[in-house]
């Protein structure tokens, strides 16, 4: 699966890649996902497992005011159930690939991201690529071809799928280094079921 065109960068003042607003699965399911991350992914020490809905995002100062309309956003959302159990890829650059897990029903979350993306009409960057919004985990990265596809399938053979309500969106950010790692700053319930 290719990804060639990368979102704009965006050129408002307002806006930065050291906040975003993602989903985070349940602290439990976390293990599973960080023993590939540690040993495939560059990014590991600098983000928790993550789908990001909204990247990059407001500054702190601004993410304060756009409080009121995600919460709006997200009661408009109901809580829905996610599985983890597809491995897939991307190609990024000439024998550069991302290796990801592919969340279903994809719906779910492009339902939620559209919603976010109307409260913060601004923040669609996510959207800019070839094929639009593509939610996804990320796990890793791989340069040639012919590795990649070992590797994913050797992580495709031993992944035991992974099953959890997204019933919550988290805002998240991060400083300069050394105190680069993103943290949650707040987060929102979605709507009951």
């Amino acid at each position: 699966m290719s990804h060639p065109t990368p979102p704009r960068a965006s050129s408002r003042p307002e806006k930065t890649h050291h906040t975003a607003i993602v989903l985070i699965p349940p602290r439990e399911h976390w293990g599973q996902i960080q023993k590939i991350r540690e040993r495939y992914d560059r990014q590991y020490h600098r983000w928790m497992p993550h789908i990001n809905l909204v990247y990059p995002f407001h500054t702190p100062a601004r993410m304060a005011r756009d409080l009121e309309s995600l919460r709006l956003a997200c009661q408009s959302v109901r809580a829905f159930e996610v599985t983890l159990g597809e491995l897939r890829w991307f190609r990024h650059r000439e024998q550069g690939h991302t290796l990801w897990l592919a969340p279903q029903p994809r719906q779910g979350l492009v339902d939620l991201q559209r919603a976010l993306v109307r409260a913060v009409p601004d923040c669609d960057d996510l959207n800019h690529f070839t094929a639009g919004f593509e939610p996804h985990l990320s796990v890793g990265q791989v340069q040639a071809r012919g590795r990649m596809e070992k590797v994913l399938e050797q992580l495709q053979a031993g992944w035991q799928p992974i099953h959890f309500l997204a019933e919550r969106i988290s805002l998240i950010a991060r400083g300069e280094p050394p105190r680069d790692q993103f943290r949650v700053v707040e987060e929102i319930p979605l709507g009951r079921q």
